[in-house]
């Protein structure tokens, strides 16, 4: 039978068999074979099949997508667990920036601690975007009621802190491959993230990010715990809007 969801996602996609084969690496006769033959992939191109076309491998093959071999794949992924923000290595906080090689990605409402306790991490990432990285930042908008509702919950003028945060990073503005954006969406997790590691700091209401868990992941094809917290990036970006 053939793999129609996978046909008609490539087709909304606006990819053809040589297109996708491309980006994942392998022969357009293997690409036509896993469309009109319904041929199953390894899992490794499952889900880079999948990352291309940003949908759920399950989607395109959902038998293939073994419930027990997600949650091990998954369980892989979590490389810690910290109860504060204290509690991880400082040295963490700055290699993310350091060793990245394709992306850096932030989501914050102002990640005062990130540029003010680490100030080579303008510098780093400066660098890092002159050597080809791309940097996307993304903080809450000052003038939001989603930044004002935050710091009538923790008692803190998280606005103010956005502000101080947007003139440190003030180097980094209308630098080549780095953006940056402001959201107004509520934030539940803050993400930093370099390539295939993410540092998630969770939120707990009432309480200053700093005070709540951190979560190491380090991605692992067939793990979802990783592409659920990139997933929600892309969303909160996609609705951004630019700093000028």
């Amino acid at each position: 039978m053939s793999n129609e969801r996978l046909r008609g996602t490539m087709n909304a996609c606006g990819m053809g068999p040589t297109d996708l084969a491309e980006r994942v690496q392998v022969d357009p006769k293997t690409v036509e074979r896993w469309i009109s033959l319904g041929r199953t992939p390894f899992r490794a191109h499952r889900w880079s099949v999948a990352k291309t076309l940003g949908v759920d491998p399950a989607y395109l093959w959902p038998d293939a997508e073994n419930d027990t071999v997600v949650q091990k794949a998954s369980t892989a992924e979590l490389v810690a667990l910290y109860p504060n923000r204290g509690n991880v290595p400082s040295t963490m906080w700055t290699d993310l920036v350091a060793h990245a090689r394709q992306e850096v990605n932030l989501l914050v409402y102002a990640g005062l601690f990130w540029f003010d306790a680490y100030p080579d991490i303008v510098r780093n990432l400066l660098a890092r975007a002159d050597g080809g990285v791309r940097v996307r930042l993304l903080f809450g908008d000052p003038e939001s009621e989603a930044v004002s509702t935050r710091g009538g919950e923790e008692g803190i003028d998280v606005a103010a802190r956005v502000r101080m945060a947007l003139r440190l990073i003030a180097p980094l503005l209308g630098h080549d491959g780095i953006q940056v954006r402001l959201h107004a969406t509520t934030l539940y997790t803050s993400i930093y993230q370099a390539d295939d590691v993410i540092l998630a700091n969770t939120h707990v209401y009432g309480a200053p990010a700093a005070h709540s868990p951190v979560i190491h992941l380090q991605r692992v094809p067939g793990g979802r715990l990783f592409e659920h917290y990139a997933r929600s990036y892309e969303r909160v970006w996609d609705q951004a809007r630019e700093v000028r």
